[in-house]
């Protein structure tokens, strides 16, 4: 089987990365061909537009910025819809919109080819070793043909459902681990003004119930001082703005998520649009002319849990 795997940024290029490391005849693309230097001098073949990327592929992913990125991948001059036909498949890998991602996929099947929506979950770190998390949505079918390419690219694989349904997920996920990331930041904040060692403070919360992967791996980034977690501030204003939409279809009045919006719109507006996410603690910082840095944590995520081969989870009814 081969495949073409389109976006090569911080997630798709470790996702891309672990096909290539695991012997997958891969063929690769972005807008930038010197971010593709490193794929193609160990292997990988080039394609010169989407278009012949899904003609030489049996499946072709996408991991890309925003639906608007990838709208423009799939129906541009020589997009992937013009390459496209029956037996092959497109996978979407981007965290996108899912009524958009619902139209792209109609005409992906008027092309005769098959859809699927598999975006990821757990950072970049476990992108880059395999652990990450993945939602499927697609029909059965199309999951079944797909498994041997997620279970190389992930730990946990879950079928979420017809298409549309993945995406829907994954921005809920990331609208949890947004609002997450600023209940820390305000923890971390609160203990360092009363003066307690945030080294105890740390592990306190990661022996309690109020542990979470987010405190595992994102307090940890902001008490080192690195704070690149590789996710920057429009990307989660993207992520929650589209769940907010979501509850917005439904008439949900929410009251958190409009709240993360504007604290990350504010924090945008002092850091910059490329600004690291986990830099919104600086607010906090800055408001109550704190330093929560604390020497002696690792600078980098370390991925404790070891590589498996990927599995499907079994929903419990």
């Amino acid at each position: 089987m081969k495949i073409g795997f389109i976006g090569l940024g911080n997630v798709g290029g470790k996702l891309a990365g672990n096909l290539l490391a695991n012997d997958v005849d891969l063929h690769v693309r972005d807008l930038d061909k010197t971010i593709a230097a490193p794929f193609l001098d160990n292997g990988a073949g080039w394609a010169d537009s989407p278009a012949e990327l899904a003609q030489i592929c049996d499946v072709v992913i996408t991991c890309l910025p925003s639906p608007a990125a990838c709208a423009e991948v799939m129906e541009g001059d020589g997009g992937l819809l013009s390459g496209l036909g029956p037996g092959k498949i497109w996978a979407e890998m981007s965290t996108t919109d899912g009524a958009e991602v619902q139209r792209m996929a109609a005409l992906v099947a008027d092309a005769g080819a098959e859809a699927a929506e598999c975006p990821v979950s757990g950072g970049c770190h476990r992108a880059a070793t395999g652990n990450i998390s993945i939602f499927a949505g697609c029909s059965r079918a199309t999951f079944e043909r797909l498994m041997p390419v997620l279970s190389i690219l992930g730990r946990r694989i879950l079928h979420t459902g017809e298409i549309g349904s993945a995406s829907m997920l994954k921005v809920m996920t990331n609208y949890l681990a947004t609002a997450n990331l600023v209940t820390l930041c305000e923890a971390l904040a609160v203990m360092k003004a009363q003066g307690l060692d945030l080294g105890t403070t740390y592990e306190a919360i990661r022996i309690s119930s109020g542990n979470s992967f987010v405190h595992e791996t994102e307090s940890q980034m902001i008490l080192s001082g690195s704070r690149d977690i590789s996710f920057t501030m429009d990307l989660v204003l993207k992520d929650i703005g589209l769940f907010q939409d979501l509850a917005e279809r439904a008439d949900l009045p929410l009251e958190i998520s409009p709240l993360l919006i504007d604290i990350f719109r504010d924090g945008q507006a002092r850091y910059g649009n490329r600004a690291q996410s986990d830099d919104i603690v600086r607010r906090l910082e800055e408001a109550a002319d704190l330093d929560i840095r604390t020497p002696g944590f690792p600078t980098e995520m370390v991925d404790d849990e070891p590589p498996v081969r990927g599995e499907e989870i079994v929903i419990r009814r």
